[in-house]
């Protein structure tokens, strides 16, 4: 096994690594404070190359695998988790499942203004009353002439009042996953109501929001896919996403372990540089292994996505250890900062709160170890 990077994704990560010093790092602090990253920066995201990644150039995208496209989401998560996840929901969940199941109308229409930056898309599963069970969600879409009536509520959208367009499944049959149909709508669609929800714990930067579609008339030409085979959409999307919140945790994981090793250098404490201490040391270790294991359980994912190879029980086991490597990793560097890690001077207690909904957004921890279960037995403790 090869795991060397390709003169390419070399190059591509370390062009993602200047990007996120010069547009990124210098912002993070202040974009966390005031609960907003800068919209001007979507564009230049775009530009970049690093909304349409994976994506045929023929539609607006810069091509690539998904090796590369963990690389840039890695760079993106050492320096701000919430810019990681604005590009992992719009590309990763959206622009790349209108890719699998889009029609060429549909394709022509979102890609190239998802991959420009010109717009970004949601992704609108949870709902108030079904978040692990997406199974059981209540939004419908109802029969009305020669197309649709939406109706219902979403939450914890990613780009919820940023979206341009909404990748939203609603019931359109029986209850159940059999039910269940994907739409893209438009955000400036008459009845479609979002409001930004504040207060977060973490991604403070990010434009999480609540979506509530109140009869919101669609074309037939709105649907993605075929009817009531929704639910299979999403899961499949979710299974790639949970890789792009898993590199993402990398990203946090190296920035928090970055962040200790420059302090325990800097700081002294009885006569000499925090870092000669040995349970200061201890802490550093743990640090780089829970990174190391983490970016290896990605790379393994990324390249069996590339193979065209069965890849989502091992995306649920890189999303299940990096989530929890990520937290671990970001409250050890807090404890190797002391007080000041307390502070939001620095970076390590942002790490720790961004890192936090991985292991609940996109699958908790514990629906990764069923669905690994699941796997692994052949027997499903869902129902």
């Amino acid at each position: 096994m090869d795991l060397t990077l390709s003169p390419e994704q070399t190059a591509l990560r370390r062009l993602a690594a200047d990007f996120v010093e010069r547009e990124v790092r210098p912002h993070a602090a202040d974009w966390d404070r005031r609960e907003s990253i800068d919209p001007d920066l979507i564009p230049r995201l775009g530009e970049a190359g690093f909304l349409g990644m994976t994506i045929p150039e023929s539609y607006g995208g810069s091509g690539g695998d998904h090796l590369s496209y963990c690389l840039v989401l890695e760079e993106l998560g050492r320096a701000d988790s919430s810019v990681r996840g604005v590009v992992s929901v719009s590309l990763g969940l959206v622009a790349a499942t209108i890719l699998a199941h889009g029609t060429e109308g549909q394709r022509r229409r979102w890609l190239p203004a998802l991959c420009s930056g010109a717009a970004i898309g949601c992704f609108a599963l949870s709902e108030p009353d079904a978040g692990s069970d997406a199974a059981s969600l209540r939004t419908r879409a109802r029969r009305h002439g020669d197309g649709w009536l939406l109706s219902g509520a979403k939450t914890f959208i990613t780009n919820g009042t940023w979206a341009r367009v909404c990748l939203v499944f609603a019931r359109t049959g029986d209850p159940g996953p059999q039910g269940v149909t994907a739409f893209l709508v438009p955000a400036d669609s008459p009845g479609l109501t979002r409001r930004e929800i504040h207060g977060k714990l973490g991604l403070r930067g990010q434009a999480t929001a609540e979506l509530t579609f109140d009869d919101v008339p669609l074309p037939d030409s709105a649907r993605l896919g075929e009817l009531d085979r929704g639910f299979g959409i999403a899961m499949s999307a979710l299974a790639k996403g949970r890789m792009s919140v898993a590199a993402g945790c990398v990203g946090v994981a190296q920035g928090s372990l970055d962040a200790a090793v420059a302090y325990s250098r800097e700081r002294e404490q009885f006569g000499k540089p925090i870092a000669g201490h040995q349970l200061v040391q201890r802490l550093l270790a743990s640090i780089a292994v829970d990174t190391a294991a983490a970016r290896l359980l990605v790379w393994r994912t990324a390249d069996l996505l590339d193979r065209g190879l069965p890849f989502e029980t091992e995306s649920s086991m890189a999303k299940l250890f990096a989530g929890e490597a990520a937290v671990r990793a970001a409250d050890n560097a807090v404890q190797v900062f002391g007080g000041a890690g307390y502070l939001d001077e620095f970076p390590v207690a942002r790490h720790l709160r961004d890192a936090r909904v991985t292991t609940l957004y996109e699958g908790t921890t514990e629906i990764q170890q069923l669905i690994i279960g699941r796997a692994l037995t052949g027997v499903s403790a869902f129902r």
